[in-house]
């Protein structure tokens, strides 16, 4: 039935590639999140994953949870891990006449409230007084986004491998630097504390220059989750998801238990015409 709505939706489709290579020095369990997420507006066609050397590895997704995830163990060596796939993106629809209404709290799906709560990389609760005297006043939900989002691509300035997987949203404000995962951190960090849901998103982009896989954010405004690039290195239409979580410790990349180093790795997300 999905499939039928392509004739009358507009919609992209892409070609994606995404390659690890690790050096194992002891005993190592990974857990990666590089699969693209199987969504009402998202149509794998075709998808492999290949290991090199041949390993045995378990695919599984949480309860209620959108995000695929991929879970291998090995000894020592080294290996690599592939994957290929063509997915068609159909354009979410969004209703705009919605956005000067705002929605209470209790109103709320409750699969929509744990991401108003505070975070360890989303520190929601200490930026109180600063989302409040910034955006605060702002007349309704959406523009309070807005304007968070421009706040923190006018204020912050992207640097390349600037940050590591500890640094929070107080580090980024304090610092003015950081990569996409930061910029995003920093925005849902402001969202909640204003009491706007807001989560962190993965998902390959094309024509993502250099290509990687990027980091943006979605707040939830009357009933719609809404995505946002507040580097603005992408045309957000030109996402494919990978995942959605409370902050990118949910969906890592790559998380290991062990002792390992990451030797390379290629990323590629190309529009085929159709």
């Amino acid at each position: 039935m999905l499939k039928n709505f392509l004739t009358y939706l507009h919609y992209m489709k892409y070609k994606i590639f995404s390659e690890l290579t690790y050096e194992v020095i002891e005993p190592t369990t990974y857990i990666f999140n590089i699969q693209v997420a199987k969504t009402l507006n998202q149509i794998i066609v075709n998808e492999s994953i290949s290991i090199s050397p041949d390993l045995k590895f378990e695919e599984f997704s949480l309860t209620n949870s959108e995000n695929r995830f991929l879970k291998l163990q090995i000894n020592y060596g080294t290996f690599t891990i592939s994957y290929n796939a063509i997915v068609e993106v159909v354009e979410k629809p969004i209703n705009q006449d919605l956005f000067e209404f705002d929605t209470s709290i209790i109103e709320l799906d409750n699969d929509v409230l744990p991401f108003i709560s505070s975070r360890r990389h989303c520190e929601s609760d200490k930026l109180l007084h600063f989302a409040k005297k910034e955006f605060g006043q702002l007349p309704n939900v959406y523009s309070k986004v807005k304007a968070i989002n421009d706040w923190v691509f006018n204020s912050i300035e992207y640097i390349s491998d600037s940050t590591n997987s500890s640094t929070s949203a107080c580090d980024t404000l304090i610092s003015r630097f950081g990569v996409c995962k930061d910029f995003a951190h920093l925005c849902i960090a402001f969202c909640r504390a204003l009491d706007i849901p807001a989560r962190y998103f993965t998902g390959y982009a094309a024509n993502l220059i250099p290509p990687d896989i990027h980091a943006c954010f979605e707040a939830y405004i009357c009933g719609q989750w809404i995505i946002f690039d507040p580097t603005k290195l992408t045309n957000t239409k030109n996402l494919v998801k990978i995942a959605n979580g409370k902050d990118a410790s949910e969906v890592a990349v790559a998380s290991y238990h062990g002792n390992t180093i990451c030797t390379k790795m290629i990323v590629q997300c190309e529009e085929i015409i159709v």
